[in-house]
């Protein structure tokens, strides 16, 4: 999923609309597969799960058949504990009480993507779980506010990581986020980290979608023998959350909300 189409694209106020609709969807389907946890339950389930929403609504899996070490083979990317991103979701890969899971989806409509990702607890989680998934999605809202026009792209990138390092963690330097609309990856890409002033400049009518993943012992990773997944380099939890936005003259939009 890194091969990245660069092009910055401002978007009109009815491709908005259009990709705030797949938003909505997109949640929809995040929030079905979060019903569907529970111990003893499978990744693959919640893939399912979320990839029934998509068809009631007539909607495509935007990450299913994404070229790679092979086509992306489901609806969802699911990762568990130590697993950041791009987790292939298995009818062997059974949940158990103590378990942090990223669901990430992508929803595409009329030719627009929404892409968002939440991390959930299994049932009852540790305290240093739980800490990890506040201070990420924390995080990306902090990021969030940085959506600015005249704004830059290290501004985001710089909030983000002045709270999670303030807060003792990680970030990776390896996976971003980007830019999104008619593809899934558009320029331009928005790290996790950076400098204050630095970056491209955001202009009204782009769309991005913002993703810290946040690590607990190193911003190391490695990639798995599945050729897909990304998981911390020294087994230690992560945690990733999501939403695509728009920015505008009256700040940024959030497209990804229920």
């Amino acid at each position: 999923m890194m091969s990245w189409e660069r092009s910055i694209t401002l978007k009109t106020a009815h491709e908005l609309e259009i990709m705030r609709e797949a938003g909505k969807i997109n949640a929809e389907a995040l929030a079905a597969a979060k019903k569907a946890i529970r111990p003893g339950v499978t990744t693959a389930d919640l893939d399912a799960a979320a990839a029934e929403v998509l068809r009631k609504h007539g909607a495509k899996a935007a990450f299913l058949g994404v070229p790679g070490a092979f086509p992306y083979p489901a609806t969802t990317t699911i990762s568990v504990n130590d697993e950041m991103v791009h987790g292939i979701p298995s009818p062997k890969r059974k949940l158990v009480e103590g378990d942090i899971v990223s669901i990430d989806c992508g929803t595409i409509l009329d030719g627009f993507v929404a892409d968002s990702a939440i991390t959930c607890g299994v049932g009852e989680i540790s305290e240093q779980a739980q800490r990890l998934m506040d201070v990420t999605e924390k995080s990306l809202y902090i990021g969030i506010e940085q959506c600015l026009p005249g704004n830059r792209t290290g501004d985001i990138g710089n909030a983000i990581e002045t709270y999670v390092e303030g807060e003792g963690y990680h970030l990776t330097h390896e996976y971003t986020g980007h830019g999104v609309g008619r593809s899934m990856w558009e320029g331009p890409s928005v790290p996790n980290y950076g400098r204050p002033g630095r970056g491209v400049p955001l202009r009204a009518g782009m769309t991005l979608a913002i993703e810290p993943m946040v690590l607990i012992g190193t911003e190391r990773t490695v990639v798995l023998a599945d050729q897909w997944c990304v998981a911390s380099a020294d087994g230690s939890l992560t945690c990733h959350f999501e939403h695509s936005l728009a920015v505008t003259e009256a700040g940024p939009v959030i497209l990804t909300l229920p």
